[in-house]
């Protein structure tokens, strides 16, 4: 939510460090708009994000250097792709971004939707609207193009076979990565052999490719004016449906009628439970990579079948 309001025509020293020159300038020019005022949002952990009430319409951006602008790219082609699907669940559509250049930060820019709370029927229409979106589905798992999870790469070459998918392009890159900054435990080594072996048979070999948001935590879901459910922040690629769900159980904050709605939309298989956890892995080593040891006892209990 916005927590105050800044003129942009006001030299103040907050302003400009909030919407440097060179940037308000681009945005002007590329938007074919005056912005009028600025305020900060709160919630992003990777880049500034801020409103910007202009005089054709009120905008989302976000910003920052290079390091941070490289994932602006992938996410707006993930916001793109959960729009093609069609679905009950809102989107904002995607107006405009940019790289990072020696004057300028990176920008990404797109509609805004006003906040409200939850209408009565809001766990239902998302859960609905869930099983809707990933009705949308493409030929062979992956993505377009690689984008990230958080501030961390995420790799989504094409592959038709989907426990393969998810070993390569999921499981081993954040291991590998987990290794390089030495957070990866030696012991661990035997369970993820067994798992890798496993895979096969835990996870379907072809199940549908749904678009998936990719990173359905509490936190990238917004409520609208009108209290139906809006998703930001994706990490989107085309895979088992079962993974976007997954996340939704692993930190928590979603009611029991989401989960009901969905499997009404749209049941699952017997032993979900135990694909959740490994789809959820891919999470938690990726938290690991990010935050370090506090992910070290979830990942080790979900290695611990394998061992």
């Amino acid at each position: 939510m916005p927590v105050a309001l800044f003129s942009c025509h006001t030299p103040s020293p907050t302003l400009h460090r909030m919407l440097p020159d060179a940037l308000r300038n681009t945005l002007e020019e590329r938007l074919d708009a005056t912005i009028e005022s600025v305020a900060p949002v709160r919630g992003g952990c990777v880049a500034n994000a801020c409103r910007l009430e202009t005089d054709a319409a009120p905008f989302f951006l976000k910003h920052g250097p290079d390091e941070v602008a490289r994932t602006f790219p992938g996410e707006a082609a993930g916001l793109e792709a959960l729009g093609a699907a069609d679905s009950p669940l809102v989107v904002p559509s995607v107006h405009d971004t940019a790289p990072a250049t020696d004057d300028r930060p990176g920008f990404l820019v797109m509609e805004w939707v006003n906040p409200g709370r939850e209408g009565r029927r809001f766990w239902d229409r998302f859960g609905e609207g869930l099983a809707a979106l990933h009705r949308h589905t493409a030929d062979a798992y992956g993505f377009g193009q690689d984008n990230f999870i958080g501030r961390l790469p995420q790799s989504n070459a094409w592959t038709d076979d989907w426990p393969t998918f998810f070993r390569e392009q999921r499981l081993a890159p954040q291991v590998d990565m987990a290794r390089e900054r030495g957070r990866w435990r030696d012991d661990w080594g035997t369970a993820l052999a067994t798992l890798y072996r496993r895979l096969p048979d835990i996870l379907p070999r072809s199940p549908e490719p749904s678009v998936l948001h990719g990173d359905l935590w509490k936190g990238n879901y917004l409520v609208t004016a009108v209290g139906d459910p809006a998703l930001v922040d994706p990490a989107t690629y085309y895979g088992h449906r079962e993974a976007d769900l997954a996340m939704t159980e692993l930190f928590g904050g979603y009611d029991d009628r989401f989960y009901d709605a969905y499997r009404s939309a749209w049941g699952l298989a017997p032993e979900y439970e135990t694909r959740r956890d490994v789809y959820n892995l891919y999470h938690l080593i990726n938290h690991l990579n990010l935050f370090g040891g506090g992910y070290a006892a979830p990942v080790e209990d979900t290695l611990r079948p394998f061992k």
